[in-house]
């Protein structure tokens, strides 16, 4: 043999056995049920909890495979995806922490040839415009927020509460374009309803949670003594629990409180349960399980079935309360 062809001969051997692992892998994981991914940023918050557990249930019933898996910051993200292609996943459901992230995920997703959906939170392109060719499943932002603003609205009238009398904590991070959509939806609302633009008081927020609401609202209550009753609105229902607590640390009377949420998850049906009404009037509910299984349940089809899902679908929602919150949640099988 000449040393040219064991050369050649040698090569196609260490190309061969290089290849047999990925071609065994390959076919194992051809061989295995369907498997998806579901990614949200924050795993133990119950909304994401709640599209996490309508996923597993879907796949259960309709055999396939769900990984659930919490994404907290974009390097996650992409630790993510390279777990599920390890593991032979098709595709995957993602609610990023960052929607700018959009080109990375989708570059990342190409090269294991996965196919994705964005729930709640929709990616962006460098330019800030809708990440092209993912589809989308979402709750109208603004239009929602001109729900927490109606209805807020709708109780101060019903209190006889003057609006000139009345503060607002508006809790947003301007840089999640969801919370500014609905900040601004119900803002839109307030003073199409006579509320007064001056009395409206920002109050940026570091986190998306209690915690984070309370930081935000507390200074603001603090450095206007002189105003008695107050409103509060947010991004969601956490947000919003977290400054009704600095307004009860003031020892301001629930009475003279009203916030308004967005979800309709465990932490608003606590507080409806509670003996006492509390300043959490409410919370304009969306059906997290219906998110959950309809955004899986689209990115399935996709796969097994080439049906592209749509393009961008929007949801609202309903106002749930502490006299209706039983019904609402059955309604909307939260």
């Amino acid at each position: 043999m000449t040393s040219k062809l064991r050369r050649t001969t040698l090569s196609a051997i260490l190309a061969a056995t290089l290849a047999a692992p990925f071609a065994m892998q390959m076919t194992a994981h051809a061989d295995e049920p369907l498997k998806v991914g579901f990614l949200v940023k924050m795993p133990e918050q119950a909304w994401f909890i709640n599209e996490q557990k309508a996923a597993t249930a879907l796949g259960k019933k309709d055999g396939f495979t769900v990984v659930n898996i919490g994404t907290p910051d974009g390097e996650k993200v992409l630790g993510a995806i390279d777990n599920l292609g390890a593991q032979g996943a098709k595709g995957f459901v993602i609610c990023a922490p960052d929607v700018r992230l959009g080109p990375a995920i989708q570059a990342r997703a190409k090269r294991y040839n996965m196919k994705f959906v964005t729930v709640d939170d929709q990616l962006v392109d460098s330019t800030g415009k809708p990440l092209a060719g993912v589809p989308h499943l979402g709750m109208s932002a603004f239009k929602i927020g001109n729900q927490v603003g109606q209805a807020i609205s709708d109780e101060m009238k019903k209190r006889g509460w003057k609006p000139e009398e009345v503060g607002a904590i508006r809790i947003t991070d301007y840089e999640l374009p969801t919370a500014k959509l609905r900040t601004d939806g119900a803002t839109e609302t307030l003073l199409a309803n006579g509320f007064k633009k001056d009395n409206i008081f920002d109050a940026p927020q570091k986190t998306t949670d209690d915690e984070g609401g309370f930081n935000a609202a507390s200074p603001v209550l603090s450095k206007h003594p002189n105003i008695k009753k107050w409103i509060v609105y947010a991004l969601n229902e956490e947000t919003v629990l977290g400054g009704v607590r600095a307004t009860e640390q003031l020892h301001i009377p629930a009475a003279d409180v009203i916030g308004v949420g967005i979800n309709g998850a465990g932490e608003a049906f606590a507080e409806f349960q509670k003996k006492e009404p509390t300043g959490f009037y409410g919370t304009i509910a969306v059906s997290s399980t219906n998110h959950g299984r309809e955004s899986t349940e689209n990115l399935v089809d996709w796969i097994e079935k080439g049906k592209v899902p749509p393009a961008d679908t929007q949801t609202t929602g309903k106002l749930m309360t502490r006299d209706n919150w039983l019904q609402v949640r059955s309604d909307l099988g939260i």
